[in-house]
Order: C-alpha cells, then sequence, then structure tokens
C-alpha cells in the first residue's frame, strides 16, 4: 500500500527537501522543483492530499520567475539559477497539466497560472526528456491551457521526437540518442501517449520499436536490470551495472503501463509487474528498496549493496509506482483532446 509517511517527514511548510541522512531529513539540502513536482503528482492522487498538493504546489509557484521561467533549486530564502535544466521544467508542466484538471479549486488556478505563463516555452526545448514530459502532461486531460491549439502543440512536441528518433536511430540501436542515461522510458512513454490522444501511427511505431529495444536492454536477465549511472550506456560500449536508481525503476514501469493503455498487450503488463517488483526484491541483489518502517526507499542499489539514504526523488518513483499499481493513479488519457 502506498506510503506517505517518509514524503511527509521530508516536508515542512516551505516544500519538500531534497535529501536524507539515511531516514533523516537533510534541512541543509535545500528544495528542487522537480522534486515538489514529483510529489504534486502523488499527492493529488491521494483521496486525503489536498493540504500536501498545495504545499508542493505553493512551492512550485514561488520558484516560478515573473517571465516563466523556473528556477530549479532552492535554499533557505534563495533561489539559485546554477541548478536549473530543461528537464526539471519539463517535470513541474507534467504536474501543473495535472494539477490543472485535478478536484481541488485551489490547485486547478495556481497550475493554471503557472502552465499559461510558461508552456510556451516548451517550444524552446533542446532536453528530448523535457520535451517527453511536457507531452505526456498535455496528453492526460482536457488542459484549459490554450485548448484551441492543444493539439496543434502535442504534435508540433511528439514531431521534435520523432525527429530525434529519425536521426538517430539504426537498424540494431532503435533510440533517440547515441547512448542511455537516466529515466529513458519517458521518451517512448510520451509517443504512447500521444497516439492515445491522436492516433498518430508514426508516434505508435516509434514508440513500440523504441520501448522494446529498451526492455530488451532492461529485462536481458530476466528481471529489471536498471543502466547504471556509473557510465550509464553509449552505443558500443559496455552497459554500466551500478549505481542503479529508483527513479529508473519508476521509469520503466510507467513506460510499460503507458503501452498496455495504448495498445493491450499483455506483456507490456508483465514487464510493468517486474519493474514494480525491483523495488521489493526482484533485483541484482534480491534486496528491497522499501523501508516498512519508515516509508522511505534507499536511494540506490550499490556494487556493494545499498545505499541507505532515503532521499525525496527515490521515495517519490516507489510512491507512485504504488499509487498506479493501487489504481489510484490513473495516467491514461480520459478522453484527451479530440478533434
Amino acid at each position: 500500500m502506498a506510503d506517505f509517511k517518509h514524503l511527509i517527514a521530508m516536508t515542512d511548510d516551505n516544500g519538500l527537501l531534497q535529501f536524507s541522512h539515511c531516514d533523516l531529513p537533510d534541512p541543509n539540502s535545500g528544495y528542487t522543483l522537480d522534486d515538489n513536482a514529483r510529489a504534486l503528482l502523488a499527492s493529488i492522487f491521494s483521496a486525503d492530499g489536498k493540504e500536501l498538493a498545495g504545499c508542493y504546489a505553493s512551492n512550485l509557484y514561488r520558484s516560478q520567475r515573473p517571465d516563466g521561467s523556473w528556477s530549479n533549486f532552492q535554499l533557505g530564502n534563495q533561489f539559485s539559477s546554477s541548478f536549473d535544466s530543461e528537464d526539471s521544467v519539463g517535470r513541474a508542466l507534467l504536474a501543473c497539466c495535472v494539477g490543472a484538471v485535478s478536484n481541488w479549486p485551489e490547485i486547478r488556478k495556481l497550475c493554471i497560472d503557472m502552465l499559461t505563463r510558461n508552456l510556451p516555452r516548451a517550444f524552446d526545448f533542446t532536453s528530448p526528456r523535457a520535451i517527453a514530459y511536457t507531452l505526456l502532461g498535455l496528453c492526460k486531460g482536457e488542459i484549459p491551457v490554450f485548448p484551441e491549439k492543444l493539439l496543434q502543440i502535442i504534435s508540433l512536441l511528439s514531431n521534435r521526437l520523432i525527429g530525434l528518433y529519425q536521426t538517430k536511430h539504426h537498424h540494431d540501436w532503435l533510440w533517440f540518442e547515441d547512448y542511455f542515461t537516466y529515466c529513458n522510458g519517458i521518451l517512448p512513454q510520451a509517443l504512447f501517449a500521444v497516439y492515445t490522444v491522436n492516433g498518430d501511427k508514426k508516434a505508435l511505431k516509434i514508440g513500440y520499436d523504441s520501448l522494446n529495444f529498451l526492455n530488451g536492454i532492461l529485462f536481458r536477465k530476466g528481471y529489471l536490470n536498471i543502466i547504471g549511472n556509473q557510465g550509464w550506456y553509449r552505443k558500443g560500449e559496455s552497459i554500466a551495472l551500478f549505481d542503479q536508481q529508483p527513479v529508473d525503476a519508476a521509469s520503466a514501469y510507467f513506460a510499460c503501463m503507458e503501452a498496455y493503455q495504448a495498445i493491450g498487450y499483455q506483456e507490456y503488463l508483465e514487464l510493468a509487474g517486474m519493474a514494480h517488483a525491483w523495488f521489493r526484491g526482484k533485483n541484482i541483489h534480491k534486496l528491497s528498496l522499501h523501508n516498512s518502517k519508515t516509508g522511505g526507499c534507499f536511494d540506490a542499489l550499490t556494487a556493494g549493496g545499498l545505499n541507505l539514504n532515503q532521499g525525496a526523488e527515490s521515495t517519490l518513483s516507489l510512491l507512485l509506482c504504488d499509487l498506479q499499481a493501487e489504481g489510484n493513479m490513473e495516467l491514461q488519457a480520459e478522453g484527451g483532446s479530440s478533434s
């Protein structure tokens, strides 16, 4: 069952702290845009998450500059541009898209305002993940921001992803880049979401081919074996085994669930189940990353075992997977936008 205990412990009046020392929140680690965006998503899909959602939405709102751009890092009362990234903004846009159609008027108002000020900036994204997070958000409901242009925006951004794939892929390398790094699943996931909304067969074909290529790497041992962040995986080189991070298990899980919801192939549901099981011991070390006492999630599988810190990103990765597995988090398009 989805457990919010550690998330609540990591949250103060300003938002969600970034890191912890083991299970003790680190107030000196500050707050990041992408962590609070993930937390906003999780709280929206909790029946009693209104207060938490208000806290995280307010954090995102305060992090937005007058020109609509976002600061990704805050320490004390100071916002820093040193850690700004398109990917964190993409996650914020995804969270705001979901918040813009939530049942809570206060959350809707904040999210619609943030979207209105920032969404036009998405056209300048160069990061494929930032484009994909934004696309996923736009495909998840009747977003009340530029509604008359929504299908056009989805088509424009999806064509950017498709163009990246067409430039980089070869017969034995069905991918958008010359390497795999973190959260790879979001790229095919976004294209499956696009297909669900507008029936784009090219998006479906590329989503299908690229996800199958990714899954062939991730599940090559018969269980989820994440590409490690100590070297990643570059075309023609070896796959790094460690450190394996929970955010990448969540990315694999959501990509497979999106594919299953889009085209109904049972194999994707089974692979999603294996990705979810990674958190609780079906992994290279046969170790559970879930701390049942605190409700947190350990930060990584390392070569020596577990990284016992339980930061925001890892805890939310498990929490978001648990929420969808329980049926509380519906990420399939509900009507989406129709012409």
